[in-house]
């Protein structure tokens, strides 16, 4: 990938979640926080979930990128990591999270607001980094997943959306609406 393919790519999973904002507004926020079951999360924990696995890349990916280190270029073992994650998130089995995006993390009760002021913060961040973002580190694999290991922005991109769309299952399911459908537009 290249900056710019980067930025546009980021920018369209920018309106997806932007998307998602927009159909969610239509529920109260009692029903947003609703548990399906004991142990489920809410949707809203689901959003928060999903914004702390952005939240923590970033910080990663700034940390290490501030220690000036050499980075490779993504190639053929980057592609497949990122495909076995694809796979591994596409699978219907149920994973725990991770402890620093799991359970402990998660508010009992927050509002559509509040979680759309964060994840829009999350988003410009984002934004921001790749605008900053040199040319040259558009090629490199300097994105690490805690499971996958190191990918590249491509792949980085590849699980957003994925995990993105995992979590939004599990919203649909949370609020019994099997019909939503949020999608990336080109």
């Amino acid at each position: 990938m290249n900056k710019q393919q980067i930025l546009e790519t980021n920018q369209r999973y920018e309106t997806k979640v932007k998307n998602l904002f927009d159909y969610l507004g239509s529920y109260s926020n009692d029903q947003l926080n609703h548990k399906p079951k004991e142990g489920a999360w809410s949707a809203l924990q689901n959003l928060h979930h999903l914004i702390l696995a952005e939240e923590t890349s970033l910080r990663y990916v700034q940390k290490k990128l501030s220690f000036n280190p050499t980075l490779a270029e993504a190639g053929l073992a980057e592609k497949w990591r990122g495909f076995m994650l694809w796979a591994y998130l596409s699978t219907p089995f149920k994973f725990k999270a991770p402890a620093a995006v799991g359970d402990e993390q998660l508010p009992e009760f927050s509002t559509l607001a509040e979680a759309q002021t964060q994840w829009m913060k999350v988003r410009k961040d984002w934004d921001q980094f790749f605008q900053d973002m040199p040319e040259t580190l558009a090629s490199k694999s300097a994105y690490k997943h805690l499971v996958a290991g190191k990918l590249g922005w491509e792949q980085m991109f590849i699980f957003f959306n994925t995990h993105f769309d995992r979590h939004l299952n599990q919203v649909k399911n949370t609020l019994a609406n099997p019909s939503l459908r949020i999608t990336i537009t080109k």
